[in-house]
């Protein structure tokens, strides 16, 4: 329970911030204690706990912060749910926002890298390199564009909504194709560009107002490098062309923070892959020799004008 105003009053100038997550983990503990030492509270709590209530000024209810609004919303998770309900909570941040409470990442950002052909689109769109990308719900025009492009390079499938690497399938011909109805109705391929180098690798790259974080090179002996999976995390240095690459793709989906996934091909470019939104840095902790959340709290409550003891509430 997070303290109350009555045991200690200077609470009731200190910023307040909602902390979206699906569970108290690593990060969230991380954020709470980075929070609380630049004198914020950070109120871990489920977006699926936010509710319309026009009886209330503001018209939505959020709990733990009585008629008050958050002076921040912190989104580490969406969670899980019905299209309707989904629906209904990005709809709650978007009217947040529109109230004029910060909300990092919005809920633009967050709409356009859940939807990796969004994400996708603004980076071609922006005229950053990445890789040849194709989103279809044909079956017949999926396998057409299946036969003709793997005759020149193999395509990675991957669920239109997904994370850590999971459900990715590499496509070298026709018959590699699942059926439709196990991609939730979408067909969601990009060119692959993955050379082995003494194993596999690509880098992440998390980005937070504008400028570079940390990064590390992840590393494994399957082309599929994410953390969650095994691979492992490797400090990086950034050359020019990644650092202004990952500070791009960020760009491109508006996001005030953002894990931005870097891959070298054969020709020695380097090629953003995917932008998230709400990115984990457990892995790259291990590798980097400051406290990521500290660093993330810091800038969050920076950009907003929300300092200790003088927060600007809002209504």
């Amino acid at each position: 329970m997070p303290p109350s105003a009555e045991a200690n009053p200077s609470l009731e100038t200190s910023p307040r911030i909602a902390l979206l997550v699906d569970k108290i983990e690593f990060h969230a503990k991380a954020l709470t204690r980075s929070f609380a030492r630049l004198g914020a509270r950070a109120v871990p709590m489920r977006l699926s706990a936010f509710s319309l209530d026009t009886r209330r000024p503001s018209g939505i209810a959020v709990p733990g912060f009585g008629t008050r609004l958050p002076d921040l919303i912190l989104v580490r998770a969406v969670g899980l749910g019905s299209f309707e309900s989904i629906t209904l909570r990005l709809g709650l941040l978007h009217a947040l926002k529109d109230m004029g409470v910060p909300i990092a990442n919005s809920p633009r950002a967050i709409e356009l890298c859940v939807d990796k052909a969004a994400t996708s689109f603004r980076c071609f769109n922006a005229g950053i390199p990445t890789p040849e990308t194709f989103a279809l719900e044909s079956p017949r025009q999926t396998r057409a564009l299946v036969r003709r492009e793997c005759a020149r390079s193999p395509l990675v499938l991957k669920p239109l909504f997904g994370a850590q690497g999971r459900g990715l399938k590499l496509i070298r011909q026709e018959s590699d194709l699942p059926d439709i109805a196990s991609m939730a109705g979408v067909y969601y391929l990009q060119r692959y560009i993955g050379v082995e180098r003494d194993g596999f690798s690509d880098c992440r790259v998390l980005v937070a107002g504008g400028r570079v974080l940390a990064a590390m090179t992840r590393r494994a002996p399957h082309w599929i490098t994410n953390v969650k999976l095994g691979a492992k995390p490797e400090p990086v240095e950034l050359d020019d062309e990644m650092r202004d690459l990952a500070l791009r793709g960020a760009a491109a989906v508006e996001a005030e923070f953002a894990g931005v996934d870097l891959l070298r091909a054969a020709d020695g470019r380097w090629y953003v892959i995917e932008v998230n939104s709400m990115p984990g840095w457990q892995g790259l902790q291990s590798v980097t020799d400051f406290p990521i959340a500290d660093e993330l709290a810091s800038l969050l409550l920076a950009r907003h004008g929300l300092a200790a003891g003088g927060a600007e509430m809002a209504s």
